[in-house]
Parts: structure tokens; C-alpha cells; sequence
């Protein structure tokens, strides 16, 4: 959730760690602070507030140095207040501290330090007061001893005035890297922080200590064992987190879904052979024939892809499909069932509640397969193998071009299957090869109809609610255009099964209420139709997304968005984008902060 960065070397530490906290700043935006070594010792400088306010402070107040940390705080436990801002310093004021977690046992410790005369407030006080009270010569002693009685997860990083030059990182279920320059190294919560300085990144595993100096890095173990960690090369560039034309992130990510899906299907599809190319799933024809059941676990928008995939595996591969909330699944007795794969989707691949769902999923005996957009990320690393998006960085709070992107996939992995299993004819796979090869047409086409959303998005800005109503493999496209609305306008929406309208929510709609329905060319497309007749008896005010090609609704509805005809397994990449645009453009037209949202944050890397 919240961001972390940190820098050593021969620079001004200031402008770098500004500058990577304002690329991080989609992971938690309610307060910002920094901490520098310098001849004073550790000084300090935040406030309750976003990056640019941060900006201004330290130019009406520089603090100068070569090494420091720096944080942009989502608040989990404790007010977003100056006084809970990162870092926390410990009473001495020698010791700063910023992280990312939830110090689930702080009570206990807090108790246990007000005895020996500390007052903290938040989890992340105690941590620098453990510190500051641990036996220890060295920093990284202090840090390891610290965090043996602590529970819960944490992506931190510490410096101690008596050890200048110095920075100490720990990781456990919150993310975080190194970054090795030349003569300087830094610390982030993901690369986009880095990117700017460096291209070489380690990625942390969970209960790594680092010690990082401008001369190099170790990587110890709990008992101070040295580790070895590979060094990896980020794939994109500065390019891919610029605005460039557009004036939101979102904007920018729903315009790039042409792209986006291309990049996911490239070098993926075999036309002769009717085949898809995914051996990064690592899975052998032996171990294909064998899977009896698939469940997916996953959280929010990545939870309606998996609906979508239910759907596209059911019905192309014949195995029986399970989409499970990661949050609930872990919690329940998971069932050991022979043959289980289980998906785990993610687009950070850092979601603390799918990457335990996998956790507890693999101790049943799964097997595990990740579709994440984040290469190096905790879950791409933990699972047996999977599927990279390749959508590149997704910088909006609200996922879009992610979504369309595990769509495909998860279409992807059907064929896949299907073919291995012997489920799918050499001449079916080939029809399918081609739907795939049309579909980023279809999607730049599906764009176009931009200047109509937004025609209608001006008729609904003023609304208090909304219903969205979908049926088929266009039920979890309805829940996901009423999340995006939502999460970025605040207007309350909800998304339903078409047929379940009758009941309970048909008792809502009126005159007021804008519907939402969702009806491509598919075999429900007359159920739909006719759920629209009862909304219309009901005066409820119906915009339908349709396809090219089926008959006229403007008898029955004030508005109709006409995306491409496709094959109906492929039409939520489709029937979404005038969803995204339509969330989008309320959104906009009722002033708000479209690509930082309030309350949310990008990545949930805690419970």
C-alpha cells in the first residue's frame, strides 16, 4: 500500500527520493515525509498531505544529505495527521524509520515499551523504538533483533545517525528492492521508483535483512547468513510512466488496451497449429491431462477476470472451474483435492491476500500458476509458473488496460488447455487463433466510441446511483463497470446477474435510476433484451452496450454503445472499454481526482 524509497551515494539524497516518491504515490497518498543523515545527524521533514506538499516544505525548509528514506503513507492503523507521517524517529532522534505493513502484535510490544519509558502511537513508532532498544553493534544487528517478536508484515527501511552511510532494509510480505548504481544504490517498493537511475534491480524475499551502502549491498538471512540474490533488468522505460497527451493515468491505460492486448498475445499464438504458446506455465502435457479442477483466487477487479476465465475454461477446456475472494479463501479448511490447479491473479503480483490464498492453496497440494503483470513480483517468483501481462506499469488507482489483459490470458490459457486435453479440433483451434489475431483491431475500434461516452457520461454525472446488469460471460463485466464508477466517482453502483434484477433490486429502479445493461451478440442476447422491457415498464433510464449487427434498441433504451462483433467468449475485452470511458468521464465531470481516488491505493500488500 504505502510507498518506501530510499538512497545512498555521493548526491543530494533530496531531489531523488522526492522524485521516487511521486512515482510511488499511486501506492498511498494521505501523508509524505523524508529522513537524511547529515553533520546533525538524522533530520527529518514531513507532513499529513501528498507528495507536492512535500515539494514546498523542503524548499521552504532543505535538509541536505547523501543518504535518507522517504515515504508516501496509505494510513492503515492511525489518522493520516503530520504526527503519523513517516518516518518515525525513535527518542534519541538518531534512528528514522519508514514502512509498509501492519505490526499486528503492537499493542503488546507498545505496552512492553511504555514500561522501559517510550511513547509510541502507531506500529511503525514501536518498530523504531524496538530498534532503538535492541543489543546490538551494527544497525543490521539492531533491525534483526527488533523484529524477532514482531508479527505481521512489513517492507521497511532504517537509518542510525552513528552509522552514516548506511541503510538497513527488511522484508516481510510487504515488497521492496535494491536498485545498483555506480558508486550509489537505492531502495524502493517497486522499480518505477528506481528507474529513472538505474535499470538493475534485486528483488527481496521475505525475511531478507539488506544492508545497502553507495559501495554495494549484502543480503542476509534472521541468523545474519549472507544470501546470494539474483540481479534482474526492468523491461520498460521512464516512456511508460509519463502522461504524456493525456491528462490522467486512466486515460491514458484505457487507451492503450490495443496495445496492451497485442503485447499480451505476441509470440503467444501458433495459426497452423491452432495452438497457443505458453511455456512459461511450465506445465507438461502429462501434467495437463492430469488437472480435474481449477480454482482461481484473486481480489477485486482481478477476481472479475477470473469470473470471465470460469467461463472461457469451462466451456473450451471442460474442467470444472472454482473463482474464490483470496481474502475469504484463506481463512476456510482448503481441501485437499487431487489434480487442483490453482490461478492466482494479480497485477502487481503482491496482493497480500492472493499471495497467502496461494500459500494456503499449495498446502493442500496445488499446483500454482500465476497471471501477473509484475516480473520479479512475490507471486510471479512463489508459483509453479504462469503468464506475464506485459501490459506494462499500470500507474491509475483503477485498473483498466490490467483487466483486459487477464481477460486474454485467462482466453489464452482455455486454448491452451483445450488443445493439450484433446478437448478442441485442429480446425476449431485455428478459428479461435484467428478471433485472437482480429481482437487489438477490435479493441482500437471499440475506443473509438470515446466521443459518444462522453456524451453520456454529461447526462449522469449528477446521479446517486446506478445498476449494472449483465448475464453470462457479461455477468462479471457488469461488476466491473460498476466498480470502476464506484471507485473513481463515487457514485454507489452495484452489478447484477440480468435475470436476478426480478429479485430484490428491480424494487430500486425508477426514473432516477441509470441501467446499465450489457448485451453483445451471444446466446442470452433476447434474455437480456427482455430484461430491458422490464426496466423500461419501470421507467428506469437504460444505456446498453451492444454489438454491431444486432437489432435497433432505441425503441427501448436513451442510449446505445455498439462495440464490434466478436466471438462472445472474447466480448468482455470489448463490452468493458465503454465501461472504463464511461466511469472515466462522470468521474471527471463531477471533479474528481480521477487517477488518486480517495481512500484507495494501487497495491494491497496488507490485510
Amino acid at each position: 500500500m504505502c510507498g518506501i524509497v530510499g538512497y545512498v551515494g555521493s548526491r543530494q539524497a533530496a531531489p531523488i527520493l522526492l522524485e521516487g516518491l511521486a512515482r510511488l504515490e499511486y501506492r498511498g497518498y494521505d501523508s509524505a515525509g523524508v529522513a537524511l543523515q547529515n553533520e546533525a545527524g538524522v533530520e527529518t521533514r514531513k507532513l499529513a498531505g501528498r507528495v507536492p506538499g512535500l515539494v514546498d516544505l523542503l524548499a521552504r525548509d532543505p535538509v541536505r544529505g547523501t543518504c535518507g528514506i522517504a515515504h508516501t503513507r496509505w494510513a492503515t492503523h492511525g489518522a493520516p495527521t503530520d504526527v503519523n507521517a513517516h518516518p518515525h524517529i525513535d527518542c534519541d532522534r538518531k534512528i528514522a524509520l519508514v514502512h509498509n505493513g501492519i505490526v499486528e502484535n503492537a499493542d503488546v510490544l507498545r505496552t512492553r515499551l511504555e514500561r522501559a519509558g517510550h511513547r509510541s502511537g502507531t506500529g511503525t513508532e514501536v518498530l523504531a523504538h524496538l530498534i532503538e532498544e535492541a543489543e546490538g553493534t551494527t544497525l543490521e544487528d539492531r533491525v534483526i533483533a527488533a523484529l524477532a517478536p514482531v508479527e505481521g508484515t512489513y517492507g521497511l527501511a532504517v537509518t542510525w545517525a552513528s552509522e552514516p552511510g548506511k541503510i538497513v532494509v527488511a522484508r516481510r510480505g510487504s515488497p521492496v528492492l535494491l536498485g545498483v548504481g555506480d558508486g550509489e544504490h537505492f531502495v524502493a517498493s517497486d522499480a518505477s521508483a528506481v528507474l529513472g537511475h538505474t535499470r538493475s534491480v534485486v528483488y527481496l524475499k521475505d525475511g531478507d535483512i539488506a544492508v545497502v551502502t553507495a559501495e554495494g549491498y549484502r543480503v542476509l538471512d534472521r541468523d545474519a547468513c549472507e544470501q546470494e540474490r539474483a540481479v534482474d533488468d526492468i523491461e520498460w522505460d521512464l516512456e511508460a510512466l509519463a502522461l504524456g497527451e493525456y491528462p490522467h493515468f486512466m486515460l491514458k491505460e484505457i487507451c492503450e488496451q490495443a496495445e496492451t492486448v497485442r503485447n499480451t498475445l505476441r509470440g503467444r499464438l501458433l495459426p497452423g497449429e491452432g495452438f497457443a504458446r505458453l511455456n512459461g506455465l511450465n506445465l507438461s502435457p502429462g501434467q495437463c491431462m492430469r488437472i480435474r479442477r481449477i480454482l482461481i483466487v484473486a481480489c477485486g477487479t482481478s477476481w472479475h477476470s477470473g469470473l470471465v476465465g470460469r467461463h472461457a475454461l469451462e466451456e473450451l477446456a471442460g474442467i470444472p472451474v472454482d473463482v474464490e475472494y483470496a481474502s475469504e479463501y484463506r481463512y476456510r479448511r482448503q481441501l485437499r483435492i487431487p489434480g487442483t490447479l490453482t490461478i492466482a491473479i494479480s497485477q502487481s503480483g503482491e496482493t497480500a491476500d492472493t499471495l497467502e490464498a496461494l500459500r494456503a492453496a499449495r498446502a493442500a497440494g496445488s499446483t500454482i500458476a500465476g497471471i501477473v503483470n509484475v516480473v520479479g513480483s512475490t507471486i510471479a517468483r512463489e508459483a509453479d509458473g504462469g503468464i506475464y501481462l506485459h501490459a506494462g506499469p499500470e500507474i491509475g488507482v483503477a485498473s483498466t488496460k490490467a483487466f483486459t489483459s487477464q481477460v486474454v490470458a485467462l482466453l489464452l490459457l482455455g486454448l491452451y488447455l483445450a488443445r493439450q486435453r484433446g478437448q478442441m479440433a485442429v480446425d476449431e483451434g485455428r478459428r479461435l487463433v484467428a478471433e485472437f489475431e482480429r481482437l487489438p483491431e477490435l479493441v482500437a475500434r471499440a475506443l473509438e466510441l470515446e466521443p459518444q461516452v462522453k456524451e453520456v457520461a454529461a447526462a449522469y454525472a449528477g446521479v446517486g446511483n446506478a445498476l449494472y446488469l449483465g448475464r453470462g460471460v457479461n455477468y462479471p463485466v457488469a461488476l466491473e463497470g460498476a466498480l470502476k464508477l464506484k471507485e473513481i466517482s463515487y457514485i454507489h453502483a452495484e452489478g447484477y446477474p440480468a435475470a436476478e434484477m426480478k429479485h430484490g433490486p428491480i424494487a430500486l429502479i425508477d426514473e432516477n435510476m441509470p441501467v446499465v445493461c450489457i448485451a453483445p451478440q451471444d446466446p442470452v442476447y433476447a434474455k437480456v433484451v427482455s430484461n430491458m422491457q422490464e426496466v423500461r415498464a419501470r421507467g428506469g433510464r437504460i444505456i446498453a452496450i451492444t454489438s454491431e449487427g444486432n437489432g435497433d434498441l432505441r425503441h427501448i433504451v436513451e442510449h446505445q454503445l455498439r462495440v464490434p462483433a466478436c466471438d462472445p467468449l472474447f466480448s468482455p475485452v470489448l463490452t468493458v472499454i465503454p465501461l472504463q470511458l464511461l466511469a472515466y468521464h462522470i468521474a471527471v465531470q463531477r471533479g474528481c481526482d480521477v487517477d488518486r481516488p480517495r481512500n484507495l491505493a494501487k497495491s494491497v500488500t496488507v490485510e
